[in-house]
């Protein structure tokens, strides 16, 4: 199958000014996906930039309906290229394609969503009252915006960035991950079949280096970043450093599932096996600090270890159709996820299922079920992103709610129980962005997501993802003075 592997800059696929390249090995099988993936340099973001600051009034002033007309017609675009976007993500990463048809799926119900707000961020007006003043207030695009991708949901992290951006009339410099470029670079050729006018839409393909360049540039008004606390922290200095620009951060999290004794058990097994491996564990928000009521504890553990040792069987080539598990996204994520299990075992944490590699090729790793872990342990309170669950006791409603909050981060949530007065008390108290009851926990383009605490802030999806690319302007218009006759 071929592929775009050029820098898409102004409507126009070209090469990086410096000749730099990236090389993609297949997660499957470390064959050699492609080696020429080009990186952007300072030249190519500033090219980027340029282009993106041209386009701006432009696009700013084109009607609203004209910009949604475009932005449904990139969505169908997507639609029509699913299949080969899916391999071509699969290819890169490991994920299921499967998977991967369900992850575009999503955004191009988003792109959908937002278009339909083009046109449509209206204002505020208020009476003069006693002060002689009419006051209105006006919502105005910032200008020229930037998204970073992490690699686990390039799709979908790219719709929650660009559609709305579009929408509320901004231009766009789309910086993909390292480890999942290819799928997103065929999107220059998509962005002009739709009618988006030359550097509207601008994708980048690069590491750190090319991030930091995004993040420090004086002509970018907004950076939305995905991907870890630590990047997080180096893109929050970096746009603080440089003109103070906006900054939208998801950086992961610790995510508690807490199952009560009331609780359909099947259910919730099905959630914290099959729902929460389903990108092998590589989910932000998915529920990895599984929280058991004593009273269930045993069964559960039973039937959940089972499920684990299911799904280990049911890994194989992400390729195929037929295939639920992938394996994980690289060497590097591969070496980091063996590397928490070699400490559990030093730790002697009881591991009921998986712990080790699955397979001599590629980057599979067994589906794990860790018991126990002390509650200071790495693997317990550090994000291990890969198919491992903790799972712990708890005696009562106050214990599981004071475990489900002892941690640094706050993105994602579960509650399992068929008491919904006390769902909701649970969900009430829980410190985090998001909350599944009786379901691992999934986006909506309605419903804005993100995390508190080292989870990041600001939200993208819903009616905030758009806010979150608008400034507001007050104009006061004095109404006391006298008509000239």
């Amino acid at each position: 199958m071929s592929f775009k592997t050029e820098l898409f800059i102004n409507g126009k696929y070209v090469p990086s000014s410096s000749g730099e390249t990236l090389s993609i090995q297949s997660p499957n099988d470390d064959s050699l996906v492609t080696d020429k993936i080009q990186v952007a340099g300072e030249a190519d973001v500033d090219n980027a930039v340029k282009a993106a600051k041209a386009a701006f009034p432009a696009w700013k002033a084109t009607a609203g309906h004209k910009r949604a007309a475009i932005m449904n017609k990139f969505a169908d675009l997507l639609e029509k290229n699913t299949d080969k976007l899916a391999q071509l993500e699969s290819a890169a990463m490991g994920q299921p394609v499967s998977v991967s048809k369900r992850m575009i799926a999503g955004p191009i119900a988003l792109w959908r969503y937002y278009a339909g707000y083009a046109g449509k961020v209206a204002g505020e007006s208020y009476p003069p009252d006693e002060d002689g003043t009419y006051k209105i207030v006006q919502y105005e695009p910032l200008g020229v915006c930037a998204g970073i991708c992490a690699w686990n949901g390039s799709h979908v992290l790219a719709a929650w960035k660009m559609a709305p951006a579009m929408a509320a009339g901004n231009t766009f410099i789309l910086k993909s991950s390292e480890k999942s470029p290819i799928s997103l670079a065929q999107y220059g050729e998509l962005v002009n079949e739709a009618g988006f006018p030359p550097g509207v839409i601008n994708v980048l393909t690069g590491a750190g280096t090319t991030g930091s360049l995004l993040a420090s540039h004086m002509d970018i008004a907004k950076i939305a970043f995905t991907g870890s606390a630590a990047a997080g922290r180096a893109v929050q200095i970096a746009a603080a450093k440089s003109n103070l620009k906006r900054v939208t951060l998801e950086l992961g999290g610790k995510s508690p599932g807490i199952i009560f004794e009331d609780a359909d058990i099947p259910n919730a097994v099905f959630h914290s096996s099959d729902s929460f491996l389903r990108n092998s564990g590589q989910i932000c928000f998915a529920a990895s600090r599984v929280l058991v009521q004593e009273s269930i504890a045993p069964e559960f553990i039973k039937q959940v270890k089972l499920a684990f040792e299911h799904a280990a069987d049911a890994m194989g080539d992400p390729s195929l159709a037929e295939t639920k598990f992938g394996p994980l996204a690289d060497k590097k994520q591969f070496d980091r996820v063996m590397g928490f299990l070699e400490d559990a075992k030093k730790e002697g944490i009881e591991i009921g299922a998986g712990g080790g590699r699955k397979g001599d090729k590629g980057t599979y790793v067994q589906p794990t079920v860790l018991i126990n872990p002390g509650l200071d342990s790495k693997v317990y309170t550090q994000e291990i992103f890969g198919p491992v669950i903790s799972v712990r006791t708890f005696k009562d409603e106050e214990e599981a709610i004071k475990l489900a909050n002892d941690t640094t981060y706050g993105l994602g949530s579960t509650v399992y129980t068929s008491d919904i007065a006390r769902a909701l008390r649970v969900a009430g108290q829980i410190e985090a962005g998001t909350v599944g009851i009786n379901s691992a926990f999934n986006t909506s383009p309605q419903t804005p997501f993100g995390g508190w605490k080292s989870s990041g802030y600001g939200r993208e999806s819903g009616i905030e993802g758009i806010k979150n690319y608008t400034q507001p302007k007050t104009i006061h218009i004095n109404m006391t003075l006298p008509a000239k006759k």
